[in-house]
């Protein structure tokens, strides 16, 4: 189980962090965030699912991104962690976001659905 998990949930995050590159985020996080999901940002924001869809409709795009040290956490057969390292760049001149993230996923109806993402940014970045 743990291959073919790791394997889904490396596709759900890249295929996120490609929405966001996109703008196309908060329609893919509307559609994948359970309804009392939420995502604990770096700055100390906690957002419920309608927040994010709000936030990311007006987010500046990331130009790119990198994802290294992954981690997976399987808990049981519908429920995991993916833990990593996210980079990401805008364009211009800020310096990249660099942190740790994790992200916990339960699957409904065979269909894996975001239930909590959390980030905090790495020391020195």
């Amino acid at each position: 189980m743990t291959s073919q998990v790791l394997d889904e949930l490396l596709h759900i995050e890249r295929a996120g962090w490609d929405s966001l590159c996109e703008s196309t985020g908060a329609d893919f996080y509307g559609e994948l965030m359970l309804p009392e999901g939420v995502m604990v940002l770096a700055n100390g924001m906690v957002m419920d699912r309608n927040t994010v869809v709000s936030a990311l409709a007006e987010s500046p795009p990331w130009r790119a991104y990198e994802i290294s040290g992954v981690r997976l956490i399987a808990l049981d057969d519908d429920n995991a962690a993916l833990v990593y390292t996210g980079t990401a760049y805008r364009d211009g001149e800020e310096p990249a976001f660099v942190g740790a993230m994790s992200s916990v996923y339960h699957r409904v109806a065979g269909v894996w659905k975001l239930a909590l993402y959390q980030q905090t940014r790495k020391p020195d970045h």
